[in-house]
């Protein structure tokens, strides 16, 4: 099965601040403490948003071309052995991030996804 196009980051506005100044983006405190960067493909996003997000409002959502991460992308079991793409070796470059916009979550879990997400 083809992997998709398109990957999306959830991140606090606090938390891609820095990567604005540096050009890069080192992640959430769950990647560094897991090794890798957690991304969810358009399907598993209302899920994870859900499990992980509800009752925030400052996130940004980051859209990432999958074709240009090369083999720093892996996709590996989690959640119910859905494979997610995770990003191996260090920051994500800003140049790989094909747009932003900010979400919030509301604290039943519940968002509205940008019409971007594919």
């Amino acid at each position: 099965m083809p992997h998709p196009e398109l990957i999306y980051k959830i991140t606090t506005a606090a938390a891609f601040a820095p990567a604005r100044l540096s050009g890069a983006f080192a992640g959430m405190p769950i990647d560094a403490a897991d090794g890798y960067m957690h991304f969810s493909t358009a399907a598993q996003l209302a899920e994870t948003l859900r499990l992980h997000f509800a009752g925030q409002s400052d996130l940004l959502l980051l859209a990432v071309r999958t074709g240009d991460l090369g083999t720093r992308l892996m996709w590996e079991p989690s959640r119910g052995g859905q494979l997610f793409p995770h990003l191996y070796g260090g920051p994500l470059s800003l140049a790989d991030i094909v747009w932003e916009e900010a979400i919030s979550v509301a604290a039943d879990g519940s968002t509205v996804l940008p019409s971007g997400v594919k």
